[in-house]
């Protein structure tokens, strides 16, 4: 993918008989995402979104060329881009996933860490999957375990809580 798209929701599967499809939005404002389209797909294609309510872990909507149940089922899973120049600008200290994903991580020392291999939220707040040669650590998003994040130079550098990298 473009690093010009950003992923900003994915479809969960169908939503009743006529071709609504549940759509799990990634904007702080979860109705936005019908502001950014038409959205694509990794594979290429577009649609055009207009979203109908608000549902329980969701929204329910209507995708340009979706119009019955078998349809939006099979598009369970698959991820709504749109272009970085759609998108509302980011605060100082915000940052799109996107941009996370691949940076170096070192701590305050200059020791490599790892490598952002994904952000995750499970209602908590952000942590940052890291990869590192003995597995997955998660390293929690915030000021003081993250003091910079420096994207032209492609490097975070944490001060991790106790235990979130073992020691060698």
């Amino acid at each position: 993918m473009s690093d010009d798209l950003i992923c900003v929701g994915a479809i969960a599967g169908s939503f009743g008989v006529r071709g609504e499809v549940r759509l799990k939005s990634f904007c702080a404002e979860p109705a936005a995402i019908a502001d950014y389209a038409p959205l694509v797909t990794q594979d290429g294609r577009s649609f055009d979104v207009r979203v109908t309510r608000a549902i329980k872990n969701g929204l329910s909507a209507r995708l340009s060329g979706i119009s019955n149940k078998e349809d939006a089922d099979a598009l369970r899973g698959v991820q709504l881009f749109a272009p970085r120049d759609r998108l509302p600008g980011l605060d100082d200290d915000e940052y799109y996933h996107s941009d996370l994903i691949g940076m170096i991580v070192l701590d305050t020392g200059g020791t490599e860490l790892g490598k952002v291999n994904n952000v995750l939220n499970h209602g908590a707040g952000d942590l940052l999957e890291v990869t590192t040669p003995k597995g997955p650590a998660y390293l929690p998003f915030t000021r003081a375990a993250v003091p910079t994040v420096d994207i032209a130079s492609g490097r975070i550098i944490a001060d991790p809580p106790d235990g979130v990298f073992e020691d060698d």
